[in-house]
């Protein structure tokens, strides 16, 4: 099985598609769909894998992708996507069991979805097999080292000091995290190595790394998240495929 507790995001859809699209997040207004469409700019053929309710896939069009495909193994999702339309076709689907052909893809776009796969590895076989040689995968992870279950601001009244503690990174871990009440959901933490070696090992070599810092809105959300705003909550990885 590729997603942990199916059955919690098709019940948190609608939770998803009214606090985190079409222009409330700022992180993703301000951040990710800016990063995603420099980096994929000039692809013509894109599948979004995790796509959601097409938030990124609709961008790609706009961008000038000419076919751009979502998939995703939450109806609730695609139902959503479908009817927000904006050019895209979408499937439901998992991520190691990808429905489409082989290297017949420009660019693969995964963004925050290996987090929520049980084995990314098999994942990762599937997204090199469906890119075009010299095709391009965009990974967007929340940073596995810099926000690790265990990790955060810590005010130190015994020392008098303020830093960023950093949890058990080495450690795998599948943690259910409250994200809103009532709304819980589990997370995959695996350590950077885990992807780089999934990622070389299917022929995907390295091109870029992005570290980027949280963006002025979402800082502004709460004023104790300005003191964290040199750790990035991002980590983006590109890759190509080159044999």
């Amino acid at each position: 099985m590729s997603d942990i507790d199916p059955d919690g995001w098709e019940k948190n859809s609608a939770w998803w598609q009214e606090g985190y699209t079409d222009g409330v997040d700022p992180e993703y207004e301000e951040q990710m769909i800016p990063i995603a469409m420099e980096l994929l700019a000039g692809y013509q053929s894109v599948l979004d894998v995790g796509c959601g309710e097409g938030q990124i896939a609709r961008r790609l069009v706009a961008n000038g992708s000419s076919t751009v495909v979502g998939v995703d193994p939450t109806s609730n999702q695609i139902i959503a996507a479908r009817q927000r339309a904006g050019g895209p076709e979408y499937a439901r689907a998992q991520a190691e069991s990808l429905p489409v052909a082989s290297s017949s893809f420009d660019a693969v776009i995964a963004c925050l979805v290996f987090e929520h796969i049980a084995d990314h590895v098999p994942a990762i076989g599937e997204i090199a097999r469906v890119l075009r040689l010299g095709g391009r995968f965009v990974l967007f992870l929340n940073h596995p080292l810099l926000q690790c279950p265990g990790s955060g601001w810590i005010v130190d009244h015994v020392l008098e000091e303020e830093y960023w503690r950093i949890g058990p990174y080495l450690t795998v871990d599948v943690s259910m995290e409250e994200l809103a009440p009532g709304v819980a959901l589990p997370f995959v933490h695996r350590p950077m190595s885990h992807y780089l070696n999934a990622l070389i090992g299917n022929g995907l070599d390295i091109v870029e790394m992005e570290e980027p810092p949280p963006p002025a809105g979402f800082l502004n959300k709460a004023d104790e998240y300005a003191d964290a705003a040199s750790i990035p909550r991002l980590l983006v990885l590109v890759a190509e495929r080159r044999r």
